[in-house]
């Protein structure tokens, strides 16, 4: 298959979008955007200034008071024109994403199409999620009934590897819902979503300060999160920062929706349709790169089929084509950054140094015409224990740990106690039995069964338990009580 041709991205450095105008920050420090599967400069973002951030939230809060008094059926309107840009732009958009990002383009696709369906979720909330509750004759002449109220300014924090979907799990949510929103995408990966503003500003028009984006890093998280403005914050990205956001959060009375790191296991029972598991295993280790929050990370296989296993997965590992996600031939695209691509070669030093056995290697992969970009092959080791750095830190890359067990309890059992992380766990199998001790006992928000990446649609709530989740609701639909609050009314007439 021919490679696809590249959108220009010569845009120089991004500006910020404040009160409906994109104004060049101030700021004397950026950071330079790169194209991973070239390894080419293509932009660079600033590091907003306090007052720059300032202006986007008092922005945001002016447009409230006026975006919540539009009427429901006018907001919902919005959307589905966003819906539009989407669907018109989405070849655009997903070469865009993997020109920023490095993810193949039938990766890149589907995150656009994820964006898609969170908006119309979103849509689907409002007709149907929004009614109030109401209850005639509680008592002789009172009625009592709730109604879900929009609180204000909401800050969305966005990570590096899905640009578009992940900031929409909120987005749609929050302005239908009546609030307006600051976000801030990351600054690995920001053109996705800056590229998508710029089409929603020309061709949806949302009234200026409805959505206002700063670019930046930590300083720009924690002017937003502490501005007495801000109702609160959502974020995804890594345990640690996360913990400091939801603490942060908490110190300012902000509510807060933290989608942590992982550590996601999964469990190839001998009765499984093997073909069929090791596919989904290897869609799971080293789909996107390894770098999801639902990437497997440590399979586990009961039995005297491990052979068979490791046999079938490096056999199917060798076999990707690796290259430029612009190559629709191609499986697996580079490392998001030089810094994350040295970081897993790190992990794989270090399982080795640990005593694990490498299966395959990954750390030598070349790109033919592609030498600088940040390129990293599959790697798979065995003989893994859970006492050893790759079976416990989120690695965030193609590295797949196989960690002996002798059955389905004492897999549960490691699963549940070698990690603190709760995000995902899957299980193959052709027992039911097998099947609903895996699902009830197993301490993960997200369980796939015979599922190798257990995402949930955008109508779903996105699970995360543990130390991969900090709050009380999740993202996607959930986030419509988290943007408003319940107001309970008592009449006696």
């Amino acid at each position: 298959m021919p490679v696809l041709p590249e959108v220009s991205t010569k845009q120089g450095q991004l500006q910020l979008l404040v009160d409906g105008k994109w104004i060049k920050s101030q700021s004397d420090e950026s950071l330079a955007v790169f194209n991973p599967g070239t390894g080419a400069e293509i932009s660079e973002i600033p590091f907003a200034l306090k007052e720059e951030v300032d202006a986007a939230v008092l922005s945001s809060q002016s447009a409230f008071e006026k975006w919540k008094e539009v009427p429901l059926s006018e907001r919902v309107q919005y959307l589905f024109k966003i819906k539009y840009v989407l669907e018109q732009h989405y070849e655009e958009l997903a070469r865009i994403n993997t020109q920023n990002h490095g993810k193949v383009v039938t990766e890149s696709r589907g995150d656009v199409r994820r964006t898609i369906d969170c908006v119309e979720a979103a849509i689907a909330a409002a007709y149907t999620l929004l009614k109030g509750e109401h209850l005639d004759q509680i008592a002789q002449g009172i009625d009592e009934g709730t109604v879900k109220e929009p609180l204000g300014v909401f800050a969305i924090i966005c990570p590096f590897n899905f640009p578009l979907m992940v900031p929409f799990w909120y987005f749609p949510f929050a302005i239908v819902l009546g609030c307006t929103v600051v976000v801030k995408p990351s600054e690995v990966t920001p053109l996705p979503f800056t590229w998508l503003v710029e089409l929603i500003q020309k061709e949806v028009r949302l009234p200026p300060g409805v959505l206002n984006v700063v670019h930046g890093s930590k300083d720009t998280v924690e002017s937003l999160i502490t501005h007495p403005l801000v109702k609160g914050v959502t974020f995804v990205g890594s345990t640690p920062v996360g913990r400091h956001v939801y603490k942060l959060a908490g110190e300012y009375g902000k509510r807060a929706i933290v989608q942590a790191g992982a550590k996601n296991s999964m469990v190839v029972m001998p009765d499984a349709d093997m073909p069929s598991a090791v596919e989904a295993c290897i869609g799971s280790f080293f789909g996107n790169t390894g770098q999801r929050c639902l990437a497997g990370a440590n399979l586990m296989v009961p039995g005297d089929i491990r052979k068979e296993v490791i046999e079938g997965l490096r056999e199917r590992a060798r076999s990707m084509k690796i290259g430029y996600g612009l190559d629709e031939a191609m499986e697996i695209g580079p490392m998001v950054s030089k810094k994350s691509k040295e970081r897993v070669v790190q992990y794989v030093d270090k399982g080795l140094s640990e005593g694990a056995s490498l299966v395959l290697d990954g750390r030598g992969t070349q790109v033919k015409g592609y030498e600088n970009g940040y390129y990293l092959g599959p790697t798979i080791f065995d003989g893994v224990n859970t006492e050893m750095t790759i079976a416990k830190e989120e690695v965030f890359g193609p590295l797949a740990s196989i960690v002996p067990v002798s059955n389905l309890d004492e897999a549960i059992d490691l699963i549940n106690k070698s990690t603190n992380y709760g995000n995902a766990s899957s299980i193959f199998t052709t027992s039911g039995k097998h099947a609903r001790e895996f699902r009830r006992r197993v301490q993960a928000g997200n369980i796939g069964i015979n599922v190798g990446v257990a995402a949930p649609i955008a109508y779903f709530p996105f699970g995360g338990m543990r130390e991969s989740f900090f709050g009380v609701l999740h993202g996607q639909m959930e986030s419509v009580d988290f943007f408003t609050d319940r107001k309970v009314i008592i009449s006696r007439w």
